[in-house]
């Protein structure tokens, strides 16, 4: 038996938290009978709607993907432009990207149908640290990094402190390999961060999430995290609640 809550989630219907209070405003019923109270438990025989659809209960899947630039980070496009789902046709289930990579952002992006799971990963309180690589048009100073390292004030507030490196610098054509490590997912946030200091940001690629990399794959391939990688994942995240 499982909590009715968590069988929303991993059905991809909602996170854990908006399963909740879809339950405590009435709009779930079990064998046909509402129910309010979040500490129903359900087995696999038992009917659930939400909302008044059934719910199917889908198989958790868990995807990695190496995305490449030029592509959307959503299940559909209203532009008619490639997204992150066309490179998994052979996925019955519905699965969406976790948080997302811009257009023209290369590198690791995950994808699942697992509501809670992509919550538990996204959520401000507790996200994993991510890992990017950017070429950077000019070469910053030290205490340009430091700055991004203490955090730096953009237009949506400071940023949290962050691990930054650079990798290599081009003083002929004034360019460095930059790497940055944050726990955030603001949108256009590494390029934004840069751009504060002074530097646009020219290319720009996640190399990791947590402990997983992009080690064996080509941009577009992908591949299926493994049940260990899963456990992993949920244990790192939830180490951060525990530690906020």
């Amino acid at each position: 038996m499982e909590r009715l809550q968590k069988v929303i989630a991993h059905a991809g219907i909602a996170s854990r938290r908006k399963a909740e209070q879809l339950i405590q405003e009435g709009k779930v019923k079990v064998n046909g009978k509402v129910v309010t109270e979040l500490g129903t438990k359900v087995t696999d025989q038992d009917r659930v709607e939400v909302e008044g659809v059934p719910l199917e209960r889908e198989e958790p899947v868990y995807l990695l993907l190496y995305k490449p630039t030029g592509v959307i980070s959503a299940v559909k496009d209203d532009k008619n432009r490639k997204v992150v789902t066309d490179f998994f046709p052979y996925i019955t289930q519905r699965i969406y990207p976790i948080g997302r990579l811009d257009y023209d952002t290369s590198g690791l992006l995950l994808l699942t149908n697992d509501g809670e799971f992509a919550n538990i990963l996204t959520h401000p309180r507790y996200e994993v640290e991510k890992t990017y690589v950017a070429k950077l048009k000019g070469i910053p100073l030290r205490e340009q990094v430091k700055q991004l390292e203490r955090g730096i004030q953009l237009e949506d507030g400071k940023t949290a402190p962050a691990k930054v490196k650079v990798l290599s610098i081009d003083k002929k054509k004034q360019t460095s390999i930059v790497e940055i490590k944050i726990r955030e997912g603001r949108n256009r946030q590494v390029r934004r961060m840069f751009e504060a200091i002074g530097h646009q940001v020219q290319k720009l690629k996640r190399e990791q999430l947590a402990f997983l990399d992009l080690k064996g794959l080509s941009t577009g391939d992908s591949r299926e995290l493994t049940p260990h990688e899963v456990k992993q994942l949920r244990a790192l995240a939830l180490h951060g609640r525990n530690a906020n």
